[in-house]
C-alpha cells in the first residue's frame, strides 16, 4: 500500500511527475466513489516485513527491560529507551517502516517514563499524595519532552499524540496536586485534555484538507488519542457505568452517540464513534432488557448497531455531504466533500 507522502516523495525524487501522480488520484478517488479523503487512510504496515520486525523488536526490548529492571527499576526503563531509539536510527530513519517505527517511539517515551518512575519509587515510595501528583506531572513534562526530540529527529506521525497526551497528563496531576481531588474528579480536566487535543487535531487537519501529506497522518493519531479521553470522561461523568442504566439514561447516551457520529461525519473521522462504542452498546442493550427481551438483548443489540455502522460506513459520503452542508462557511475549512480533479 502507498500512501501519499509516498507518492510525493516519488514526485519529489522524479520517479513520477506530477501528472501521472494526478492522473493516479484521480483514478483511485473514481473506483472508489469517494475523496481519498474519506477513506482516513494512514500508514501501518509497509509489508509483513513490519510485522516480522515489530515482533523481533518486542521480543528484544522486553529482554532489554527485564535484565535492567533485575539490576535495578529505572535502569530497565532507561535501558529500553535506548535501544529504542539506536534501533530507530535504522528502522525509522533508514528504512522508514511503518510498524516498527510506531512501536520504537512508544517504547521510547514509555522507556523514559518507566525509568523516572523507577527513580521516584526507589527515592520514596510513600510520599503524600500531592507530592506524587506534582512528581508525575514532572514526568509527564520529561516525556512529552522526549517525544519533541523525537519527533525533531524522526518525525513520526503518532509521536505528536504522544507528546499531547504526556502533557494533559501535567495539567491533570498538577490539578490533583493543586486540588488534591480524587480520581472520579480528574474526569473533567481530562475532557477539557481531549477537547484542546481535538483542537490541535482540527488544526492540523484543515492544514492539509485533502490529505495528501504527513499532517494528515499527524491528525488522524490526534484524533485517536483525543477521541477517548473525550468519549469516557463524558459517560464516566453521567455515571453509566455506576449501576442499572435506566430509559432516561439509555436514551441520552444514544443522543450523545448521535451527536458524536455528526461531529465524525462532519471532520471526516471515525474516532469518537469507535471510543464511544461500548457505551451505546451498554446503553441499547439495557433498554432491549427493559423491553423484555433479555435472553437475546445481546444479540439485539449486535444487530442493531453492526447493521447501523455498516449503512453508516456504506452511505458515509452522502451522510457527510448531508451533514457538512448544515454548517454553512465552516464547511470551507472542513475536508473536502466532493472529490478535487487534480490536474493532469
Amino acid at each position: 500500500m502507498y500512501s501519499e507522502t509516498d507518492l510525493n516523495s516519488a514526485v519529489d525524487a522524479g520517479v513520477l511527475t506530477p501528472e501521472a501522480a494526478a492522473a493516479f488520484r484521480n483514478h483511485i478517488a473514481a473506483t472508489r466513489l469517494a475523496p481519498a479523503v474519506d477513506e482516513e487512510s494512514f500508514r501501518l504496515l509497509t509489508g509483513f516485513n513490519d510485522i516480522f520486525v515489530a515482533i523481533a523488536i518486542a521480543l528484544l526490548l522486553t529482554a532489554v527491560a527485564w535484565i535492567g529492571g533485575w539490576i535495578a527499576d529505572p535502569a530497565g526503563g532507561a535501558a529500553v529507551a535506548v535501544v529504542s531509539w539506536a534501533l530507530a536510527e535504522y528502522f525509522t530513519r533508514r528504512r522508514r517502516m511503518a510498524l516498527p517505527s510506531i512501536l520504537l517511539l512508544l517504547t521510547f517515551v514509555g522507556g523514559v517514563a518507566a525509568a523516572l518512575v523507577g527513580v521516584m519509587t526507589e527515592t520514596n515510595p510513600d510520599l503524600p499524595d500531592r507530592l506524587d501528583a506534582v512528581i508525575i506531572a514532572g514526568i509527564a513534562l520529561v516525556t512529552a519532552g522526549a517525544a519533541w526530540l523525537h519527533w525533531r529527529r524522526f518525525m513520526v506521525p503518532i509521536t505528536v499524540a504522544a507528546g499531547g497526551a504526556a502533557l494533559v497528563g501535567v495539567v491533570v496531576a498538577l490539578f490533583m496536586a493543586a486540588t488534591g481531588a480524587r480520581d472520579e474528579a480528574v474526569y473533567p480536566m481530562v475532557l477539557v485534555g481531549g477537547v484542546a487535543m481535538f483542537a490541535v487535531a482540527m488544526w492540523w487537519d484543515m492544514s492539509d484538507r485533502e490529505r495528501r501529506t504527513r499532517r494528515a497522518d499527524v491528525a488522524f493519531w490526534l484524533h485517536l488519542a483525543a477521541a477517548p479521553m473525550i468519549a469516557h470522561s463524558v459517560f464516566h461523568m453521567l455515571g453509566v457505568f455506576d449501576g442499572t442504566i435506566g430509559i432516561g439514561m439509555a436514551l441520552v447516551v444514544l443522543a450523545l452517540y448521535v451527536a458524536f457520529g455528526f461531529v465524525a461525519l462532519a471532520v471526516d473521522r471515525r474516532a469518537l464513534l469507535v471510543s464511544s462504542l461500548a457505551y451505546v452498546l451498554y446503553a441499547l442493550y439495557a433498554l432491549f432488557q427493559k423491553a423484555g427481551a433479555v435472553e437475546l438483548s445481546a444479540a439485539f443489540t449486535a444487530l442493531v448497531i453492526g447493521s447501523a455502522l455498516l449503512l453508516l460506513s456504506a452511505f458515509w459520503h452522502p451522510a457527510r455531504r448531508l451533514a457538512v452542508s448544515l454548517l454553512g462557511d465552516l464547511a470551507k475549512r472542513l475536508p473536502p466533500v466532493q472529490q478535487a480533479v487534480a490536474a493532469v
